[in-house]
């Protein structure tokens, strides 16, 4: 899949995908809508009651959602087990040049996002003691959740005009049913039909206010 290198309005790379006419992340700022979609509406919405945390992430893409993870989980001095979904998988050409590590302020940030690209796929990796890391090929509809139950799901796949079959009450209903009591999703859309997919396989739906250039978000809870 061809890409181009962008900057965005807070100096963070993304990715334009000339084939979909679609970005990896908002230009307006791609670490700022990472920050405020999936770490301050997700991840610091259930910090507040756990130590362990088993996340899901539909949408992998260029690494930016787990790498400020995994640092908010050194932070925070919390467990997090991270699986990641991803199909299209970013050669090393492209992803090397992505400006995430530099902007993190941790020396370790190159050579953990450098693994997280790098691990086998469908394998556990242990990337430091208080963050598990794996990888699952190929899309949702076709990974099988054996044992896992998830506290959190970052739902970050290429937006419904794109992909519309990431989108269905199907494919919520599949996350609905690998999150525990309780959990939660967070996505960036807040489109009419995405809202009405989540909620009628059962999920309680909050619109949040959205990052730059976006109005809303969604938050859902099981």
């Amino acid at each position: 899949m061809e890409t181009q290198l962008i900057k965005t309005e807070d100096g963070s790379h993304t990715l334009f995908v000339p084939g979909l006419n679609e970005h990896y992340h908002s230009i307006h700022g791609a670490v700022t809508e990472s920050r405020h979609v999936f770490v301050k509406n997700g991840l610091s919405y259930i910090l507040q009651d756990l130590q362990k945390i088993y996340l899901l992430e539909v949408g992998f893409g260029t690494g930016l959602n787990a790498l400020l993870t995994y640092f908010e989980a050194k932070k925070h001095n919390i467990f997090i087990d991270y699986v990641g979904i991803e199909p299209f998988a970013l050669p090393k050409e492209v992803y090397s040049n992505l400006n995430y590590p530099d902007l993190i302020g941790d020396k370790t940030a190159e050579d953990v996002f450098k693994r997280m690209h790098e691990t086998a796929l469908n394998e556990r990796h242990v990337l430091s003691p208080f963050f598990n890391f794996k990888i699952m090929g190929g899309g949702l509809e076709e990974c099988k959740f054996v044992s896992e139950k998830f506290h959190l799901v970052f739902f970050d796949a290429f937006s419904p005009d794109v992909q519309p079959e990431l989108w269905t009450e199907l494919i919520f209903a599949k996350v609905f049913e690998v999150l525990k009591k309780g959990g939660v999703l967070v996505t960036y859309s807040a489109k009419g039909s995405v809202r009405r997919a989540m909620k009628n396989v059962g999920f309680r739906i909050e619109r949040l206010p959205g990052p730059p250039g976006k109005r809303e978000m969604l938050r859902g809870e099981k």
